[in-house]
């Protein structure tokens, strides 16, 4: 998988997870509006195992990009009909019920 994913853990188990080409910008499209802001996305770049590992255990994340999304449907942590999209980027969250 090309790209570098980026993660990181907050406080109270919350996750992001964002292509690290994204860092830094805001996604407008109609009424939607996301920012992919370094205080809450600017993490560390791990291995995919690593990120699925931690994916896996928590029960809320923010997920962003292309290669973050791939990489969480095709292990199973977001569905595809889950994933919406601000012009070309995907993006996911996902919350434990």
């Amino acid at each position: 998988m090309a790209g570098k994913i980026l993660i990181k853990i907050h406080d109270r188990g919350v996750v992001s997870v964002c292509d690290s080409d994204l860092l830094g910008k805001t996604l407008d499209e109609g009424d939607l509006h996301l920012e992919v802001s370094e205080k809450f996305f600017k993490g560390e770049e791990r291995t995919e195992e690593y990120i699925i590992g931690i994916l896996k255990c928590t029960g809320n994340a923010t997920i962003v990009g292309k290669h973050s999304i791939e990489l969480a449907v095709k292990n199973e942590i977001v569905e595809e009909k889950c994933v919406k999209k601000i012009g070309d980027v995907p993006f996911a969250y996902v919350f434990a019920i």
